[in-house]
Parts: C-alpha cells; structure tokens; sequence
C-alpha cells in the first residue's frame, strides 16, 4: 500500500528484527494483488494472496476473474482474498459483495489455497454464503464478531485472526473472544496500515507491532508470549502451507513457567474430550511419539530441574505407564532442586495390581488425578476405560495418595452430563481441591 512507499524496506527489516519468521501481505485488488506478488518475490519469508475486497466487488469481471485465478498459480500465492462483505462502507453494492464473495469462494476450492475473509457488520449474510459454500479452509481475519459466530466458523473448519482492536480498553466481547478461542482455530494479524495495537492506536501499523497483540492475548489467555507465539506460528504455517513444521515429537515441552514431560502415548482410557484423538500438538507442540524416550534423554532435555516452577509428568499417555522411570527421574529432579507433579488418570493401582503411592512418597509434591465425572456410569461413557472398575479404583487412589503426597487435586472437563456440584461434593468428602478444565482447552 502507498503508506509504506516511503520506507517499506525499513518496514520489512523492523518486522525481521521484532522476530517475524514469515509474513503474507495480502491483495485487496487486481493491482495490488500484482504489488503484493512482486514484493513476495524479492524476499524469501514474505508470500502473497491474490484477491479483491468487497470495497472493490463494483468493478468486479470475468476478465479479473480469469486473471486472479491466473496469480493464484504463482509459486509465492499461499491464499485467495482478502474476500467478503463490508456492509458498514457500502462502497459497492451489496449484491456486487454477495456475488463476488461466491466466486473467490469458489476459486479457493477449485485451487485448493485457503481464503481470507472479511466480514463487517454483515454477519448474517457472510454466514449464510459460507453454509452454502461448504467451505472448510481458511480464516475469518479481522474477526469483529460474537462469540455465537465464532463458534459456527470455527465448526465449519475456519480459523479464526485477531488484530489489534483487541488491545482497545473498550473491546471487551473481542477480549473474551480471544481468551476462548481454542489453540487450534486462533491467529493474530496486523492488517497493516491499519489497526495499530495500542499504545501505537491512531499511527500507522507495521508487522512489528504484532508483538503488541501477541502480549495481550497471552496475557488474556493466562499464557506467555512464546507460547501464543508458537501457537499461532503452527496455525499460520499449517493453514497457509508455508513453512517448515518440526516432525520430530518433544519429550519435553515448555508452557508458561512450567516443563511437562513427554513419556508415553500408552493410556487406559479412551476420553471422549482427549486432544490426542484429533490432533499431535497442545500448545504449539508436537507430542505424538515415535518411541518412548529414555530416562537419560529426559535428564539431559530437563538441563537444571530448578529453573522451572514445576516440572510435569503430562503428555499424551498415562505416565503411571512407566512407574519405574517416573520414580526414578521424579527422585532426580527432587535432588536437584527441583518440584514435582503428576497427572494421571488415576487407573495406576490398577494398571499394577498393588497400591503404588507409597513409592511416589518423598518424590512427588503434587498430583493431579483425572475425576472424570460424578459417577461410574457417566465416567464410563465419557472416557471409556479399558481397566475393570476404572472409578471405584479412582476414589480409592484418590485416598490413598493423601496419604503420601501433599498437594492432591481432582479434574473435570465441563462436558455435557458432568455435573460439576456433585463433583464438588465428592472433592469435598474426600478432602481435596477440584479443578474444572474447559472443553477444548488444553495446557
């Protein structure tokens, strides 16, 4: 755009030095398609999209059709838009917008490349054309809508972008948007030159203020800037297929303040609400495992157990798997300084036929047992085990482990048919704290 004529390429390297991996400037029309095109070009870590704003849907032809679908060929075109409807300019003709968002909808399926879609204060027709669509690939940017909207978008697949309007004091259904969005549907933006995060509102956007959105969203998310960084860096390489993603599984991965390790896949439950069955990564990490790794891999991962507040047994498996390599690092860590938590499903009594908890005495600080539900026959529907009197077996590890380690709490998710004030009554007799976990939020 004209506002960085002046100094694009100083525009370029701020974003390189703020620690920007990759960047897509995105077309609003034929010509700026081209622009965007050309600029891709001349750096490595910079892609395009090809497309025309509703702004522009007057001028709208088959011969602008012919052409985008031309550029969306280019080897730099990672998506098709910025495409939709804008009924608050109304600078074209609402039908014009209606029909030209139909035909880059169609476009992104006939090329396979995602789309980019804007939608201001015309919620009920962008919805209405997307069913009709079936369009299951690409992202709401600029996302100004409410929650009930989000939730259909993200249903259908579509990945949902925050700007920096969400920084405003005032935008509070945005902020709650953005703290509820699950990991796998988010991604932040600029929209350069316009939107400016604060403290830069009124001023020109650059990329480099990115880092502003990303700051506030973690901390509305109650996670750190590397973690929502890392998230929506995955979501953007994957959604745009730029890029190169880590193939290698992490034993150890980093949320917040705290290391969780990674030791198995292996569980005795099938859970209903587990991130396992649908995706290989929680919070930007991959933790399918090829293997199981050995303790001295976790060891030399794990550095200097006291760097960290916690350091946690938690992956995609029931740690208690392997109780010998749980006793031993969790002994390690605690000699080195270190605080210890499990969680568990709480099936290991079970899973080896004795009552393991006097072993995790002295090693453990805390553990985090999975409740599940408020009785057996809702436990059994919703994480279908694969052990014999799965919760009976619970509650008395529940009290068991009492005995043994000094921080014991109960989890919940709050699925349909967990009845959250029964749950409390059994944390209660029992004596202990419950935790209730929101579906879809994981880490």
């Amino acid at each position: 755009m004209e506002a960085f004529d002046p100094d694009r390429k100083e525009v370029i390297q701020r974003a390189k030095n703020a620690g920007l991996e990759l960047m897509i400037t995105v077309g609003s029309s034929l010509e700026s398609s081209i622009k965007a095109i050309e600029l891709s070009e001349q750096y490595d870590f910079i892609y395009a999209s090809a497309g025309v704003h509703p702004h522009d849907a007057a001028d709208f032809s088959d011969d602008i059709y012919i052409k985008l679908k031309e550029l969306s060929k280019k080897r730099k075109v990672v998506a098709i838009g910025e495409t939709g409807l804008d009924y608050y300019y109304d600078n074209s003709p609402r039908e014009a917008q209606k029909e030209v968002f139909g035909k880059h909808l169609q476009l992104s399926k006939e090329t396979g490349l995602p789309v980019i879609i804007h939608s201001r204060e015309a919620e009920q027709d962008t919805m209405r054309i997307l069913r009709e669509s079936d369009i299951g690939n690409g992202v709401l940017h600029c996302f100004s809508g409410n929650m009930e909207m989000a939730e259909e978008v993200m249903s259908m697949g579509l990945y949902i972008s925050i700007a920096g309007p969400v920084t405003f004091k005032k935008s509070k259904q945005l902020k709650e948007i953005a703290r509820s969005i699950p990991d796998d549907y988010l991604l932040v933006e600029t929209d350069s030159p316009y939107l400016s995060p604060e403290p830069f509102r009124g001023r020109r956007n650059e990329p480099s203020y990115i880092q502003n959105t990303i700051k506030h969203i973690a901390e509305l998310r109650g996670i750190s800037y590397e973690d929502l960084a890392r998230i929506t860096t995955l979501n953007a390489k994957r959604l745009f297929r730029i890029g190169s993603i880590a193939e290698k599984p992490e034993i150890t991965y980093r949320i917040r303040d705290s290391l969780y390790l990674n030791i198995t896949n292996r569980c005795t439950n099938k859970c209903s609400f587990c991130v396992k069955f649908h995706t290989d990564y929680v919070k930007g990490h991959r933790l399918r495992l090829d293997r199981e790794p050995t303790e001295d891999e976790i060891k030399k991962e794990i550095g200097d157990p006291s760097r960290y507040n916690e350091i946690v047994f938690c992956g995609y498996g029931e740690p208690l798997q392997r109780l010998d390599f749980v006793r031993n690092v969790s002994a390690w860590i605690k000699e080195h300084g270190g605080r210890v938590r499990i969680n568990t499903n709480g099936h290991a009594n079970l899973i080896h036929k004795r009552d393991i908890t006097p072993e995790l005495k002295g090693i453990v600080d805390s553990i985090s047992i999975s409740l599940g539900a408020q009785d057996k026959d809702t436990y059994n529907r919703i994480c279908r085990p694969a052990v014999e009197n799965a919760y009976d077996g619970i509650i008395q590890f529940i009290r068991q482990s009492r005995k043994f380690i000094p921080d014991v709490r109960l989890t919940v998710v709050d699925l349909e048919g967990v009845d959250i004030e029964k749950c409390e009554k059994i944390a209660e007799e029992l004596n202990v704290r419950l935790e209730v976990r929101k579906f879809n939020v994981v880490g």
